[in-house]
């Protein structure tokens, strides 16, 4: 089966932007750029919309099909806090057959039993039963000769270690930054050096240990000048943000918008824009939805009761173009952000438009208005801090290998 998308816009991080065809040949692509239409291809009019690798979306807390596939997200790292945990081979291979036919799910190891932060899981034993990295979950490891272990058990797999930034000694009950809102709200909150704190100790511990180390979410002005740093320095270190802490500050939850409680919490407005020109820098690698659906069960509830998390898988790609109208950064590096360094987090070969690359490809309408309705939404639940903003770009068409996924 040949399939020629041509009349389009091609968006690659390796290739940057041009108009072009690309030719598939079975589940990969058999070339990119001027290309003559075989007389045994499907020819398909991408009518001058943008073709581009589909997200690889790292870190998800739940999957959900019909959701990522109108969000472009055609691969998910699945985070290890599940029921029951991805500490186990067989629950690890069966979390990697749980998308099939639509979705590739990339299960993350979980890196202690029960992601309990104690006791190493046996990180080889996962690896072999699929899982592509290694991950904290949804806490930190707060014992630093735990983390240590963990660290230089993953390099010896040839494993990234995927953390989350924060130290839970300072972070123990809280649901918000401190500031001037949660204050003024009566929230519990920690100050937003938790998140450095638990940066430069793991970066230390990843430079004596030469792991690769991915900091799922980095929110803070203080921790993106210690991930400069060590990236100077050659520590193999990246790290990932969210749509929500580019676009919103802690001001969101004012009203006590539960919709707003997040992991980490909206931050203030300094660091917000630290964020942003940390993604003009290059210092952050992805962009990740954090998706994590959450029911009326868990959010309909004082503030300080509900849990944190949002449905992000739709709202992705539409939040991420909006970085490149306000010329923080051009497509090719959106899309790098997007799809290329997620899938080099995992050692994947996927994620741009080359020759040989498997065919995971979405065709965008960059300029398609629309307002997103978290009633409307096609995920578990519609949690969104983004409620009723109207925004621009919307996927047309996704494809898998080739294969085009309805949603």
């Amino acid at each position: 089966m040949k399939t020629l998308l041509h009349n389009a816009v091609l968006v690659c991080p390796n290739g940057g932007e041009r108009p072009g065809s690309l030719l598939i040949k079975g589940d990969a692509i058999a070339g990119v750029g001027t290309l003559d239409a075989p007389s045994d291809a499907v020819a398909v009019d991408c009518g001058g919309k943008l073709l581009a690798p589909a997200i690889v979306d790292l870190g998800v807390f739940a999957i959900d099909k019909p959701a990522f596939a109108a969000g472009g997200i055609v691969r998910a790292a699945l985070m290890p806090d599940q029921s029951p945990v991805l500490d186990d081979p067989g629950i690890v291979q069966r979390a990697a057959a749980i998308g099939k036919p639509e979705l590739w799910v990339h299960p993350l190891a979980a890196a202690t039993r029960g992601v309990g932060g104690s006791d190493l899981a046996e990180i080889a034993i996962l690896r072999d039963a699929g899982a592509r990295a290694v991950a904290t979950g949804r806490h930190a490891i707060a014992d630093a000769g735990v983390m240590r272990k963990i660290l230089a058990y993953a390099a010896d797999c040839g494993m990234a270690v995927i953390a989350h930034a924060e130290d839970t000694a300072l972070t123990a009950g809280a649901v918000a930054t401190e500031g001037e809102t949660a204050t003024r709200l009566g929230l519990a909150a920690a100050p937003a050096l938790a998140e450095a704190l638990a940066v430069v100790r793991d970066l230390m511990l990843a430079e004596e240990t030469g792991a690769r180390l991915h900091f799922r979410q980095v929110t803070t002005a203080a921790a993106f000048d210690l991930i400069r740093a060590a990236k100077r320095r050659g520590v193999k270190v990246t790290c990932g943000i969210t749509p929500a802490h580019l676009v919103l500050s802690d001001i969101a939850m004012t009203d006590f918008r539960t919709f707003a409680h997040l992991s980490p919490p909206l931050r203030g407005e300094s660091d917000r824009q630290a964020a942003r020109a940390a993604i003009a820098d290059g210092t952050i690698d992805v962009l990740t939805s954090g998706h994590d659906p959450r029911g009326p069960e868990e959010k309909r509830l004082p503030f300080a009761d509900s849990q944190p998390g949002a449905a992000g898988a739709e709202t992705l790609l539409a939040l991420a173009l909006g970085l490149v109208r306000d010329e923080l950064l051009p497509l090719d590096r959106l899309f790098a952000l997007l799809a290329r360094n997620p899938a080099q987090v995992l050692g994947i070969e996927s994620g741009t438009l080359t020759q040989g690359a498997p065919a995971d490809l979405i065709l965008i309408d960059r300029d398609a208005p629309w307002r997103i309705d978290a009633d409307a939404m096609r995920a578990k639940a519609g949690n969104t801090p983004f409620d009723g903003l109207p925004v621009q770009g919307k996927v047309v068409r996704t494809f898998k290998g080739g294969v085009e996924i309805a949603f």
